[in-house]
């Protein structure tokens, strides 16, 4: 059956991170875009409060003179501010009896949701249960919502990726054993200043460990110590960086380090492993669906620097694991975390609401 969808999520083109790159991905997919009429409703850019706040709201304004056109819509929403931005869309179609889909995305959801005052959570809880549909990105992901939100209709779609554009990011892994990379928003939820006290203690033993490090955030902050810590030849902070430079970086590295505290299905991983890198990342999430300890990967505590120093000396001495898990990662990636197998799995969504 085919459908008029609107997607509504972060502007493709004036935002970062994972939601938008899975629009993105929607868009360009031809086949799922000749099963349906799909359009994307941007209801979130980058920038300052100001600038957000009166965008999101002219855009809200738009989408009320607009919505009558669309049989279905596919809500993607994060923690914080996002639930309370997408709470407004969903009690405004679902008054309309409109069909909804809501993919649920943020690291942090759970911990959110439990910080919020009673009242808050009311709101939250009825901005779930007036959706028909919930997808979450993990197994351990939806067994959580299940328990908080009492929602019947949650399923489990994990992020996938377009294998063949990291075809060129692909290298002999095992002969860049001393280079890594952290690809995502530099702070502490995603583990970046361990990655400063693990590479500080190893680099006296490993005085060529090289670290590059990718992505917006606290970026002055992670340069200033790396700075006081004498590290600037072990530690290159990039900052944000576009998709080739992205390519031109993993075809440096062995390995992609996330060692974070909370995380969904991340992208950086599955970026890691289309390019046949070592992964070595946390427990946390939907993580552990991703990378087995010792397969096609290491697994670490979040906060365990000594388990992360370990790790990494795992893969700088250990050629035939390193050589191991780049197999494995290229294997895995395209049996189960492709991005046809993902838009599969929506296609089936939309077809079926």
């Amino acid at each position: 059956m085919s459908r008029k969808i609107l997607i509504i999520g972060p502007s493709i083109n004036r935002s970062k991170g994972g939601m938008a790159t899975v629009i993105e991905g929607i868009m360009a997919d031809s086949k799922l875009n000749s099963n349906h009429c799909i359009e994307v409703h941007e209801s979130y850019v980058d920038g300052n409060i100001i600038h957000r706040l009166i965008f999101s709201l002219i855009s809200y304004i738009h989408f009320m003179f607009i919505y009558n056109k669309y049989d279905l819509f596919h809500i993607h929403m994060a923690s914080y501010g996002s639930t309370f931005r997408k709470g407004y869309y969903i009690r405004f179609l679902k008054k309309r009896n409109k069909k909804i889909i809501l993919h649920v995305h943020g690291a942090e959801y759970i911990m959110f949701y439990n910080n919020l005052l009673e009242k808050k959570k009311k709101k939250v809880e009825r901005i779930w249960l007036d959706s028909d549909v919930v997808i979450a990105l993990s197994e351990e992901w939806k067994n959580q919502f299940e328990h908080l939100f009492n929602h019947k209709n949650i399923i489990v779609i994990n992020n996938g990726i377009d294998t063949e554009q990291y075809e060129e990011a692909k290298c002999v892994t095992e002969y860049v054993r001393n280079n890594f990379l952290f690809l995502g928003r530099i702070g502490k939820r995603k583990g970046s200043y361990d990655i400063v006290s693990a590479i500080e203690k190893l680099s006296k033993k490993y005085p060529d460990i090289l670290v590059y490090m990718a992505g917006d955030g606290e970026i002055n902050e992670i340069k200033s110590l790396i700075d006081k810590k004498n590290l600037g030849n072990n530690i290159k902070v990039m900052g944000w960086i576009n998709f080739e430079n992205k390519i031109e970086l993993l075809q440096k590295v062995c390995t992609v380090l996330l060692p974070s505290y909370n995380e969904g299905l991340p992208m950086t991983i599955l970026e890691g492993m289309a390019a046949g890198k070592v992964i070595i990342s946390t427990n946390v999430g939907g993580i552990p669906e991703l990378v087995e300890n010792n397969i096609n990967g290491l697994i670490i505590d979040p906060g365990d620097i000594d388990g992360l120093c370990k790790a990494i000396s795992k893969v700088i001495e250990e050629k035939e694991f390193a050589k191991k898990c780049s197999v494995n990662n290229l294997r895995k990636i395209e049996f189960d975390f492709s991005r046809k197998k993902m838009h599969e799995k929506i296609n089936n969504v939309f077809t079926n609401i």
